[in-house]
């Protein structure tokens, strides 16, 4: 999941600006994780809810740890794709041949 094309086959964009660029994905990708898990304590209100007198946060922290688990190889290529999309301007393209 993490490999990447050294260029874009479209536009011959580099992919790696610098050595280490892809070091600030983390950032990126904690930010994703934080949106699902954020998603799915919203969905897990509404649908069961929280009470303190039962176990209904364990049970959303395990559901939520693992509905992550399970989306981050594409949390992880998403945040690579956001970190590009934040360093390089893309205008409109021209016919591709």
């Amino acid at each position: 999941m993490l490999n990447m094309p050294k260029r874009c086959p479209i536009c011959t964009q580099k992919m790696e600006l610098e050595p280490g660029f892809y070091f600030g994905t983390g950032y990126v990708s904690y930010a994703l994780s934080i949106a699902v898990m954020t998603a799915v304590a919203v969905a897990f209100a509404v649908l069961w809810g929280f009470s303190i007198h039962d176990n209904s946060a364990f049970w959303y922290l395990g559901i939520a740890i693992g509905i992550t688990l399970l989306l981050q190889p594409w949390l992880m290529r998403w945040s690579r794709v956001l970190y590009l999309y934040m360093f390089v301007r893309y205008g409109k393209l021209k016919e591709h041949r």
